[in-house]
């Protein structure tokens, strides 16, 4: 017996086919992303069956548009073997496909075992019809399904497992080609296979139960599409499920990571140091053993900050952190605290002496300068330590006192270390409390002027004044300048202090003025911090106009050494001074180490020769003599006023006025005045 064919369910059987593929190719992605988890084989199983169906479905629709003159029907239970068959053979080929590596011998293997797997499926499904007598296949055409059946397994094999990640460039569309692909394969071993099927004269179909076959067909397929739609849905919203928790994950991952690590350096935080220190204290106190605080301030940072810009600064801490972690023992902690401060834990000391070592080798291979990070800038910190449990046994305790004894090293000189000693914490407290002193002092007050005189050297009159800073705290009492400009410095406040400081002379100089005295040119201190900042001039400029006074009745003073610190930008600044009409004197000239083209190119109104040399004057004879009256001769040569500072006796003052030094300031003639005392002065020199 011949049988025909219903083309549109031939048509359906394709359609499913390629739904089937697809489906596959997808399910493969989708378990690949989900490594070895229970969700996998949750997948694998779910997959399996859905893809199981589909295939079997495209077989059962295939087998349903083939009819013969006689009615046809089909064994449930061998039906639901073939079933059976195509999930089990769908599980295979998922469980091949999503593995990390698939080689070409494994894939032929592969292949071959689920292409006789589809072909058992296949023809078990024949053996449904219950034909008899027995259908008689041809040999060639029942070969030639098997071979199609196991060459389609493997290309299908090879596809999916080469469109398995997701993130491929097209993916999508890779895909449904190879499902078209497939699905054809997939149909034409079907067709082949029912193509070989010899139906004999007379038989009869021994499950023929008189099922409407288009019914059935209309049934299978909706159900087959059903499953193979609900199953890519839930793939899809699985597997943007699966990439958003991916994505919370790796935020929470990151969330944690930034909590316990520095996000310029990547170096540990405050937090994850404190953790670690606490786990140190207990494991210490177990087992009766010591540990080290090294607290570390990088010396200078503020002006490369300043002067250089916070792009620059951030450079040198990255460079610095990454120098530090190659100094210091594999299994010590490195950490920043914040700013320039950096804190390296040293657990399991058997002596002091090995947190001694540490330091010295940290400040040594600092100094070499020679680093593979291609950061030029050289720096060098100040180091401080603490010990467990001698100098505490607090977190805070220790970081406080290696803080406090750090600050010892930078008075000490910078560049150096420091271990803790009980003192410190006296003179740790005292700057602290002068620093919040500082916040305070110009919103309450407690800053104030005094004008120390200068006198002519020929005749003896009054040529002037040098404005000086005062600071009397209600707690504190009188602050001596040594001991609270240094912290203004090292804080940034003198910025703002010396704002108050140019206000106030020129406040002071209009009183004066409008009490009818004479008009006096006021000297100011500028420090080397408010040297950096680019709009000082600016700055100034707006001060004094705002405060109506003529730019000529101020003088800044600059010291030898801050000067040649960059002293192509010193003379851009004084230059911009000048122009505006500002005098600029150096200050403490003589122990700095000006060149004399530089001094040339300052061209300054002033030079004020160092209390060193003026005192040397008594104390070193002849010497002495010479090298003041040398300074003199050579500002005299350069155009430039002379001031000796720090004239206390008689013969000093007589041979400055030998050698025609031009101004005189000192004690001996005028101490630091108050603005009302020197206001009185200004009227005696009037009345002169």
């Amino acid at each position: 017996m011949h049988g025909i064919y219903n083309f549109w369910l031939v048509a359906l059987s394709l359609i499913v086919a390629t739904l089937a593929s697809y489906t596959a190719l997808d399910l493969a992605g989708r378990i690949t992303l989900l490594g070895g988890t229970v969700a996998r084989h949750a997948w694998l199983a779910g997959g399996a069956a859905a893809m199981g169906v589909g295939i079997w479905s495209m077989h059962f629709i295939g087998m349903l548009a083939f009819s013969l003159p006689i009615p046809l029907g089909y064994d449930l239970r061998t039906t639901g073997y073939s079933l059976a068959i195509a999930i089990l053979v769908s599980w295979f080929a998922l469980f091949i496909v999503t593995q990390g590596v698939l080689r070409p011998l494994r894939l032929v293997a592969a292949g071959i075992l689920l292409g006789f797997g589809i072909a058992g499926m296949h023809y078990t499904g024949m053996a449904a019809m219950q034909m008899q007598p027995g259908i008689h296949y041809e040999p060639v055409l029942f070969g030639a399904s098997i071979a199609i059946a196991i060459v389609a397994a493997t290309a299908a094999l090879w596809i999916a497992h080469a469109l398995r990640d997701s993130k491929q460039r097209l993916v999508i569309e890779k895909r449904v080609v190879a499902a078209l692909v497939m699905g054809l394969a997939i149909t034409g071993m079907h067709y082949t296979g029912v193509a070989a099927a010899e139906f004999p004269a007379g038989a009869i179909c021994g499950a023929a139960h008189g099922i409407d076959s288009e019914w059935l067909a209309t049934t299978v397929t909706l159900f087959s599409f059903a499953i193979l739609i609900v199953t890519l849905m839930m793939s899809r919203f699985d597997a943007r499920t699966t990439l958003l928790t991916g994505s919370v994950s790796r935020l929470n991952g990151q969330i944690v990571r930034m909590a316990a690590f520095d996000a310029l350096t990547d170096l540990p935080n405050r937090r994850a140091l404190t953790e670690r220190i606490v786990a140190a204290i207990g494991t210490s106190r177990r087992n009766r053993t010591r540990f080290a605080i090294l607290f570390m301030d990088l010396d200078g940072f503020k002006t490369i900050n300043d002067s250089l810009g916070h792009s620059v600064g951030d450079e040198v801490l990255k460079a610095f952190a990454q120098r530090l972690s190659r100094c210091v023992r594999g299994g010590d902690m490195v950490a920043r605290l914040g700013g320039d401060e950096f804190v390296v834990l040293l657990e399991d000391l058997a002596a002091p002496r090995e947190a001694e070592a540490v330091a010295e080798g940290v400040l040594e291979r600092m100094r070499e300068g020679a680093w593979s990070d291609g950061q030029p800038m050289q720096v060098t910190p100040s180091i401080g330590i603490s010990l467990y449990p001698d100098d505490g046994d607090t977190v805070d305790t220790l970081l406080k006192n290696a803080d406090a004894a750090m600050y010892e090293a930078k008075r000490a000189g910078r560049g150096t270390y420091r271990f803790f000693e009980a003192g410190m914490n006296e003179a740790a407290t005292r700057t602290l409390k002068i620093q919040n002193a500082l916040h305070e002092a110009l919103s309450s007050g407690h800053f104030s002027l005094h004008f120390q005189p200068k006198f002519r050297g020929d005749s003896g009159e009054l040529a002037g004044a040098e404005a000086l800073l005062r600071l009397n705290h209600p707690e504190l009492g009188l602050l001596a300048p040594m001991e609270f400009i240094p912290i203004a410095e090292r804080s940034g406040q003198i910025v703002y202090i010396g704002h108050w400081v140019v206000r106030e002379t020129c406040r002071q100089i209009r009183r004066w003025m409008a009490e009818g005295l004479p008009a006096m040119r006021v000297a100011i201190n500028l420090s080397p911090r408010q040297l950096m900042q680019p709009d000082l001039v600016h700055t100034v400029l707006e001060i004094v106009r705002a405060e109506n006074v003529e730019c000529h009745q101020i003088m800044f003073e600059i010291t030898e050494t801050v000067a040649m610190q960059d002293a192509p930008k010193t003379i851009e600044m004084i230059h911009a001074f000048q122009n505006h009409g500002f005098e600029i004197a150096i200050d403490d000239f003589g122990t700095g180490y000006s060149s004399l083209a530089y001094l040339q190119r300052f061209r300054v109104k002033q030079l004020k020769i160092d209390r060193f040399f003026t005192n040397g004057l008594d104390a070193d004879g002849h010497e002495g003599d010479a090298i003041v009256s040398a300074i003199i001769a050579l500002a005299h040569s350069l155009e430039m006023d002379v001031v000796a500072e720090g004239v206390e006796t008689p013969s000093q003052l007589a041979k400055l006025k030998t050698m025609m030094c031009d101004e005189i300031q000192g004690f001996l003639l005028g101490k630091p005045l108050t603005a009302d005392a020197f206001g009185t002065l200004l009227q005696h020199t009037a009345a002169a």
